[in-house]
Protein backbone atom coordinates (compact mmCIF):
# COMPACT_ATOMS: atom_id res chain seq x y z
CA UNK A 1 0.00 0.00 0.00
CA UNK A 2 1.49 3.65 -0.57
CA UNK A 3 2.42 6.11 1.87
CA UNK A 4 -0.76 8.10 1.20
CA UNK A 5 -3.13 5.27 1.79
CA UNK A 6 -1.18 4.20 5.21
CA UNK A 7 -1.36 7.35 6.52
CA UNK A 8 -5.26 7.19 5.60
CA UNK A 9 -5.34 4.41 7.18
CA UNK A 10 -3.90 5.58 10.39
CA UNK A 11 -5.97 8.71 10.39
CA UNK A 12 -9.51 6.51 10.43
CA UNK A 13 -7.74 4.46 12.81
CA UNK A 14 -7.00 7.29 15.35
CA UNK A 15 -10.69 8.71 14.65
CA UNK A 16 -12.33 5.39 15.36
CA UNK A 17 -10.34 4.49 18.74
CA UNK A 18 -10.21 7.84 19.82
CA UNK A 19 -13.92 9.78 20.81
CA UNK A 20 -12.30 13.24 21.11
CA UNK A 21 -10.68 13.04 18.03
CA UNK A 22 -12.21 15.69 16.36
CA UNK A 23 -10.74 15.77 12.36
CA UNK A 24 -8.20 14.07 10.65
CA UNK A 25 -6.11 17.57 10.26
CA UNK A 26 -5.56 17.60 14.51
CA UNK A 27 -5.10 13.74 14.24
CA UNK A 28 -2.19 14.18 12.15
CA UNK A 29 -0.79 17.68 13.86
CA UNK A 30 -1.44 16.56 17.65
CA UNK A 31 -1.27 13.35 18.41
CA UNK A 32 2.43 11.89 19.78
CA UNK A 33 1.45 8.28 19.24
CA UNK A 34 1.24 8.43 15.16
CA UNK A 35 3.62 10.68 15.00
CA UNK A 36 6.05 7.46 16.92
CA UNK A 37 4.52 4.91 14.64
CA UNK A 38 5.04 7.00 11.53
CA UNK A 39 8.74 7.60 12.55
CA UNK A 40 9.10 3.91 13.40
CA UNK A 41 8.26 3.08 10.00
CA UNK A 42 11.15 4.75 9.08
CA UNK A 43 13.64 3.56 11.19
CA UNK A 44 12.46 0.02 10.91
CA UNK A 45 13.08 0.63 7.04
CA UNK A 46 16.53 1.41 7.56
CA UNK A 47 16.60 -1.62 10.34
CA UNK A 48 15.90 -3.46 7.84
CA UNK A 49 18.53 -2.10 5.21
CA UNK A 50 21.02 -3.28 8.56
CA UNK A 51 21.50 0.49 8.65
CA UNK A 52 21.56 0.39 12.43
CA UNK A 53 23.14 2.92 13.54
CA UNK A 54 21.12 5.98 12.08
CA UNK A 55 17.84 3.81 12.82
CA UNK A 56 18.56 3.77 16.01
CA UNK A 57 19.71 7.26 16.26
CA UNK A 58 16.26 8.16 14.68
CA UNK A 59 14.12 6.33 17.24
CA UNK A 60 15.81 8.21 19.69
CA UNK A 61 14.93 11.54 18.59
CA UNK A 62 11.36 9.91 18.33
CA UNK A 63 11.48 8.94 21.72
CA UNK A 64 12.86 12.73 22.73
CA UNK A 65 9.74 14.11 20.59
CA UNK A 66 7.04 12.05 21.58
CA UNK A 67 7.98 9.89 24.98
CA UNK A 68 7.23 6.40 23.19
CA UNK A 69 9.90 4.26 22.53
CA UNK A 70 10.11 1.88 20.26
CA UNK A 71 13.02 0.20 18.39
CA UNK A 72 13.63 0.16 15.21
CA UNK A 73 13.60 -4.15 15.24
CA UNK A 74 9.97 -4.02 16.57
CA UNK A 75 7.59 -5.24 13.69
CA UNK A 76 4.37 -2.98 13.76
CA UNK A 77 1.16 -4.19 12.01
CA UNK A 78 -1.38 -1.69 10.00
CA UNK A 79 -3.48 0.99 11.69
CA UNK A 80 -2.19 0.24 15.24
CA UNK A 81 -2.93 3.25 17.41
CA UNK A 82 -1.37 4.23 20.56
CA UNK A 83 -3.46 6.81 23.03
CA UNK A 84 -1.88 9.62 25.18
CA UNK A 85 1.57 7.47 24.45
CA UNK A 86 3.50 9.12 27.03
CA UNK A 87 6.00 6.46 28.53
CA UNK A 88 5.15 3.39 26.01
CA UNK A 89 8.09 0.98 25.36
CA UNK A 90 8.22 -1.58 22.21
CA UNK A 91 11.35 -4.07 22.43
CA UNK A 92 13.30 -4.92 19.50
CA UNK A 93 11.74 -8.39 19.15
CA UNK A 94 8.24 -7.16 19.58
CA UNK A 95 5.65 -8.19 17.19
CA UNK A 96 2.33 -6.24 17.49
CA UNK A 97 -0.18 -7.26 15.07
CA UNK A 98 -2.84 -4.71 13.20
CA UNK A 99 -5.65 -2.99 14.48
CA UNK A 100 -3.80 -3.06 17.87
CA UNK A 101 -4.75 -0.61 20.38
CA UNK A 102 -1.77 0.69 23.02
CA UNK A 103 -2.07 3.10 25.71
CA UNK A 104 -0.11 5.59 27.82
CA UNK A 105 2.50 3.57 30.10
CA UNK A 106 2.68 0.05 28.62
CA UNK A 107 6.03 -2.03 27.70
CA UNK A 108 6.02 -4.70 25.33
CA UNK A 109 9.58 -5.60 26.92
CA UNK A 110 12.66 -8.55 27.84
CA UNK A 111 13.41 -10.49 30.54
CA UNK A 112 16.49 -12.06 29.74
CA UNK A 113 19.67 -11.19 27.85
CA UNK A 114 20.50 -13.66 25.73
CA UNK A 115 19.93 -13.36 21.82
CA UNK A 116 16.82 -13.98 19.72
CA UNK A 117 13.06 -13.30 20.52
CA UNK A 118 12.81 -11.71 23.73
CA UNK A 119 9.56 -9.37 23.17
CA UNK A 120 5.85 -10.39 23.30
CA UNK A 121 3.50 -11.18 20.42
CA UNK A 122 0.36 -9.07 20.39
CA UNK A 123 -2.21 -10.66 17.87
CA UNK A 124 -4.64 -8.52 15.76
CA UNK A 125 -7.07 -6.52 17.78
CA UNK A 126 -5.28 -6.56 20.98
CA UNK A 127 -6.53 -3.36 23.19
CA UNK A 128 -3.29 -3.03 26.27
CA UNK A 129 -4.10 -1.03 28.70
CA UNK A 130 -2.09 1.96 30.97
CA UNK A 131 0.39 0.83 32.60
CA UNK A 132 0.42 -3.16 31.68
CA UNK A 133 4.03 -4.53 31.29
CA UNK A 134 3.82 -7.27 28.88
CA UNK A 135 7.28 -9.14 29.41
CA UNK A 136 9.12 -12.05 27.45
CA UNK A 137 8.38 -13.30 24.97
CA UNK A 138 5.18 -14.84 25.26
CA UNK A 139 1.70 -14.32 22.97
CA UNK A 140 -0.98 -12.66 23.51
CA UNK A 141 -4.19 -13.46 21.78
CA UNK A 142 -5.88 -11.94 18.91
CA UNK A 143 -8.70 -10.20 19.98
CA UNK A 144 -7.48 -10.07 23.21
Amino acid sequence: MAVIGRIREDLAAARLRDPAARSAVEIAMLYPGLHAVWAHRAWHALWRRKIRFAARAGSQLTRWLTGIEIHPGAVLGRRVFIDHGAGVVIGETAEVGDDVLIYHGVTLGGRQREGGKRHPTIGAGVAIGAGAKVLGPITIGEGS
